[in-house]
């Protein structure tokens, strides 16, 4: 695309964060744009349950557990979204938490809903609203005690800024922006696909290296295991309490945690999901295994490379290395997939002794460091080419923001690419 210019002329916005605006735009205060609806459920619920995300803006919402969705009675009092509105999670304006609908449903009390005035155009406004620019603005001016639930009073948000420009304009930029950030999101879904068949190839080479290892000429066996079907005929088949012990991690005082590394504060503090920060004490030595142990954490494996401190959200694996290599194991461990084991009737829990009952294969100590070696090698270029493709996310996710700033803020003149050829 050829490079966007200014427009013409401008004028001073009168907004010390708007700055300057096109010359024919006019700044008008949020009541001139939105009306308030105080349309509710009632006895019979209007569509389905929506949420707003901050990066899709309304969206049906999605439940992880069944249990959590509202009975008719529960959601009585529930606003109701209407297409055309703009939907308002007023706790989560600093994170984008608004939009224009363009589905029917309803949404939590604590949201507020608005009809939008006829002068503008819908596509315009989600797009301004939903802007960085915007997003800054809403949270400079947010009131409350807790970070997660900061607030915009009735009384700030009815008199906030609205920028109008010519109806015409707004079109034109509604359509620039549509066809423009469809593009770069329709190339954000192609990298995350490309992300997800890279970690499937990823756990798949660690799978069969562990499992078949490095020769395809040996003989194999049925290891009776269905995670990990044939095993060459040489190798073992021990329980992992044969070669490591258990236990828990301990709890650590927040007092005790440091987010940087000090001299007063030399040991890497573990929890469920790595590295949490420092602390002045330690409780495993290095060439163990940490594993998450609660929640959502649980079944991550982390190799412990000095001595560390274990919290008590993850367990703490101590090998005989006479049987196993440190880097090997963690390698089995990631391929059994220890999430599978986690007791799902209340909060994912994963115990010591269920870890320590599974089977793993053994092979002979130095193929285990042959094949430990060889996954590093393979496993390096995977981590490479995600973090390429996280990077292009990262950088097309700037360009969408920067983009569709600088147009709903008048900064860049699409008129003449707003309409596709």
């Amino acid at each position: 695309m050829t490079k966007l210019k200014p427009y013409n002329e401008y004028k001073t916005s009168g907004i010390e964060w708007l700055a300057e605006i096109p010359a024919d735009w006019a700044v008008r205060p949020f009541r001139h744009a939105f009306r308030e609806s105080s349309e509710v459920n009632g006895d019979s619920p209007v569509g389905k349950m929506l949420s707003i995300s901050g990066y899709r803006g309304v969206e049906i919402k999605k439940y992880d557990d069944e249990n959590q969705r509202r009975t008719e009675a529960e959601v009585a009092t529930y606003r109701v979204v209407r297409p055309g509105q703009l939907a308002v999670n007023t706790m989560w304006l600093n994170y984008g938490g608004l939009g224009v609908s363009e589905l029917t449903g309803h949404v939590s009390p604590a949201y507020r809903t608005y009809w939008i005035d006829e002068s503008f155009e819908r596509r315009y406004l989600h797009h301004l609203m939903r802007s960085a620019t915007y997003i800054d603005a809403y949270t400079s001016r947010l009131t409350g005690i807790r970070p997660n639930s900061l607030q915009m009073s009735r009384d700030n948000l009815m008199v906030f800024p609205i920028l109008k420009p010519p109806r015409a304009i707004q079109r034109s930029i509604a359509d620039f922006l549509d066809r423009e950030t469809a593009e770069i999101d329709a190339f954000i879904a192609d990298q995350e696909e490309l992300i997800g068949l890279l970690a499937e190839r990823r756990a798949a080479t660690i799978s069969h290296a562990v499992t078949k290892g490095l020769d395809p000429t040996v003989p194999m066996k049925d290891s009776g295991v269905e995670w990990i079907g044939e095993i060459p005929t040489h190798w073992r088949l021990p329980r992992l309490a044969y070669v490591a012990r258990c236990s828990s991690g301990l709890g650590m005082d927040a007092s005790q945690l440091r987010a940087d590394q000090s001299e007063a504060a030399p040991f890497a503090v573990y929890g469920g999901n790595g590295v949490i920060g420092f602390g002045a004490l330690h409780n495993m030595a290095a060439g163990g295994i940490a594993i998450g142990r609660v929640g959502a954490l649980c079944g991550n494996a982390h190799v412990i490379c000095e001595e560390s401190w274990v919290t008590d959200n993850a367990l703490r694996l101590v090998l005989d290395t006479s049987k196993v290599d440190q880097a090997y194991l963690h390698d089995v461990l990631v391929a059994r997939r220890l999430n599978e084991l986690a007791d799902k009737t209340a909060q994912p829990l994963i115990t010591g002794g269920a870890v320590l009952a599974q089977q793993v294969p053994e092979p002979p100590l130095g193929e285990q460091r042959a094949i430990a070696s060889y996954l590093r090698r393979e496993t390096a270029e995977y981590d490479a080419a995600i973090a390429d493709a996280k990077e292009a996310i990262a950088l097309s996710r700037e360009r969408r923001a920067a983009l569709i700033s600088a147009a709903v803020t008048g900064k860049i003149d699409v008129r003449e690419h707003g309409a596709v050829a």
